[in-house]
């Protein structure tokens, strides 16, 4: 539930096409090396590569979720030619068949400068192609934590810091959001289809637009199991209480950024906690969070929202 810091502006939801990644690239972003990967799609016929018109060989972002699950289960003691083969629906059931690895711990923050420089130039030459790949190799290499704080917080500060000192512009910033959006929800929805975990229903409040912390966080519940109903901004809070209640939701978890209006938030809250049973949390992050209210759960950083996912998980 971190608002990392960036000029204060909405967030709107969009698509962009899909990158293609070269062999080596998917497997960074997999951990599955180049090697097992040639020989899966000789063996089993996946992962399929397409042709540029170069004559290159590229493989679909599409493909890094599923070789994932797949190194998941063959770590879980599944053997290749069960799993690489096997469709989604057979997958889901290897693993919800076999122990579940411990949720991600908390990792030390110690961002590589050499990365964040990368995204960086990336970002500043609107090199989609470069940056999602780059993202893509980070989250396989980091994994959840990893990724979120070593990776997606830092380049944000610096864009955020390069735009304030001049040497990026607005464009930048809605450059890196909506690609960050994309690659973000295209690694969470897969996950979101095949958790079994108790649902928490992810949004902000009304007068909020903000949504890369949301994102970052709805990411990081999704990776600890549990399932998240993503609902996105300003949602009013009547609604989100009537659909916690309808769903059987074991939380709510909401996200404010700096630019939120203080007296707003607490005024919204009240209403969301009044319209929800007890039984159901309701969990508030981000640098503009109110703190010292009893009756939220309260987290700061990603050790915090990964410590309180174990808990709801039990």
């Amino acid at each position: 539930m971190i608002e990392p810091h960036m000029r204060e502006r909405a967030v709107p939801h969009t698509t962009s096409a899909a990158g293609k990644l070269s062999i080596g690239s998917l497997a960074k972003a997999t951990g599955v090396p180049v090697e097992t990967l040639r020989t899966w799609e000789q063996r089993y016929g996946f992962p399929v590569a397409e042709r540029k018109p170069s004559g290159h060989r590229v493989y679909a972002l599409s493909n890094v979720t599923r070789l994932r699950r797949i190194a998941d289960a063959i770590a879980r003691g599944h053997r290749a030619g069960t799993v690489v083969g096997a469709t989604d629906a057979e997958l889901d059931r290897l693993l919800t068949a076999t122990a579940q690895p411990p949720v991600p711990g908390p990792v030390p923050v110690n961002p590589s400068q050499a990365s964040v420089d990368e995204l960086l130039a990336a970002v500043a030459s609107f090199d989609a192609d470069r940056l999602t790949s780059a993202l893509w190799s980070d989250w396989g290499r980091l994994g959840p934590v990893g990724f979120l704080q070593q990776t997606v917080a830092p380049l944000i500060e610096r864009v955020g810091r390069e735009w304030e000192e001049g040497r990026l512009q607005i464009r930048h910033e809605h450059f890196l959001s909506e690609r960050l959006g994309d690659v973000m929800r295209a690694i969470r929805l897969p996950l979101d289809l095949s958790s079994a975990g108790p649902t928490v229903i992810c949004a902000t409040l009304p007068g909020e637009s903000h949504a890369i912390g949301l994102q970052m966080a709805a990411l990081l519940l999704s990776s600890a199991g549990l399932r998240v109903l993503y609902l996105g901004t300003e949602m009013p809070p009547a609604e989100l209480g009537r659909l916690a209640r309808e769903l059987g939701a074991r939380a709510v978890a909401i996200s404010v950024s700096l630019a939120a209006d203080g007296a707003a938030v607490k005024r919204h809250l009240a209403e969301l906690r009044e319209t929800l049973p007890r039984q159901v949390q309701v969990l508030v992050g981000g640098q503009g969070a109110p703190a010292g209210r009893s009756d939220l759960v309260t987290v700061g950083d990603f050790a915090g929202l990964v410590r309180w996912a174990q808990s709801l998980r039990g």
